[in-house]
């Protein structure tokens, strides 16, 4: 996508390469722009997917705040637990309730709302970044991975103690203690998959390799796709704390 010939200044090159791309396969899907994947897209149903993300959300903070073992953690502890892992057990809350979801294009600025708009501050009209079709298509590849492990309700409690539950984060307190349970629940895990499945000695590893993976989305791609059209500018973390610690009794709701 860096040299994209439909934004060559040579017009006649990237007539050429069309013609020649349609040459060349007859596929539909080649034969779209090269910044297809680049395009800024948002929730085909925000009302609706909001929703049960928003429910999603609120069943994994009520899960972190029922472990008796997180509660004994020192409140920085806590804080920085929540927010190295609220992703990930959020995108397993998400496969566990069997949340699906469709985007479609960002639709674009009418001509007349740019023109009404044009030389006002960015601080009037607040505005934020939108998710690519990339990293939306590779969030939902994650998705389908897991779904296609079809865990049980045992499998999922201990695999999202095994992510709450990470030593790695930098600057926790109780990190030795913290190292303890997430070997606990790797422990539970690895005893409730030898009745479940016997015959597959390789789970464990599988689960344990597909789980890193959500590790890797970004926060601001969850943010972003799921709460923004909620929260508006206001800080997630904020948020997530006060879900945490019922500060304001605030709720996430469309």
């Amino acid at each position: 996508c860096e040299r994209c010939q439909c934004h060559s200044e040579d017009k006649h090159t990237a007539i050429l390469y069309t013609l020649l791309s349609q040459n060349l396969s007859h596929s539909p899907v080649q034969q779209r722009c090269l910044c297809h994947q680049r395009r800024t897209v948002c929730l085909r149903t925000p009302h609706v997917t909001c929703q049960a993300a928003s429910n999603v959300l609120v069943k994994t903070i009520s899960f972190m705040k029922n472990l008796p073992s997180f509660n004994l953690l020192p409140r920085e502890d806590q804080l920085l637990l929540l927010d190295s892992c609220w992703v990930p057990l959020f995108l397993l809350g998400l496969v566990q309730e069997m949340v699906t979801f469709e985007v479609m294009e960002t639709p674009a600025p009418s001509m007349l709302k740019k023109i009404l708009l044009n030389g006002q501050s960015k601080r009037q009209e607040p505005e934020w970044t939108q998710p690519t079709l990339a990293a939306v298509q590779r969030l939902q590849c994650c998705l389908n991975t897991f779904w296609s492990l079809d865990l049980s309700p045992k499998e999922y409690a201990y695999l999202k103690g095994a992510i709450l539950f990470n030593p790695d984060v930098p600057g926790l307190r109780a990190s030795l203690y913290i190292e303890s349970l997430q070997q606990e629940a790797q422990r539970a895990l690895q005893e409730v998959l030898q009745p479940l499945h016997p015959e597959d000695q390789g789970r464990f590893a599988r689960i344990l390799l597909i789980a890193s993976t959500l590790k890797s989305i970004p926060p601001a791609l969850i943010t972003d796709l799921f709460f923004r059209p909620i929260i508006g500018s206001a800080d997630i973390m904020e948020l997530l704390a006060e879900m945490l610690y019922e500060i304001t009794g605030r709720q996430l709701a469309p």
